[in-house]
């Protein structure tokens, strides 16, 4: 984010909920400020989101993307 103010914060997230190929966002401690699950049908699918909604949202100073090989292990119970 260019600017951690609520304003800017408020903005960026009230943007997030109405990207509905954003299935899960957390704001984080540090940097980056926050993390974004997507879900796409294929790379150009997650090439025009990426250009066209993700670098648009307000206050984003810069993206960072990692695409996800496999999983491992998901939805594990958890242990309590």
């Amino acid at each position: 984010m260019r600017d951690g103010n609520q304003e800017s914060v408020a903005k960026f997230e009230n943007a997030v909920l109405d990207i509905p190929q954003i299935i899960e966002a957390k704001r984080l401690f540090g940097d980056p400020d926050y993390m974004l699950n997507v879900v796409v049908e294929d790379l150009e699918a997650f090439q025009k989101l990426y250009d066209d909604k993700l670098s648009a949202l307000p206050g984003v100073q810069r993206l960072t993307s990692t695409l996800v090989m496999k999983s491992v292990v998901q939805n594990r119970e958890l242990p309590l």
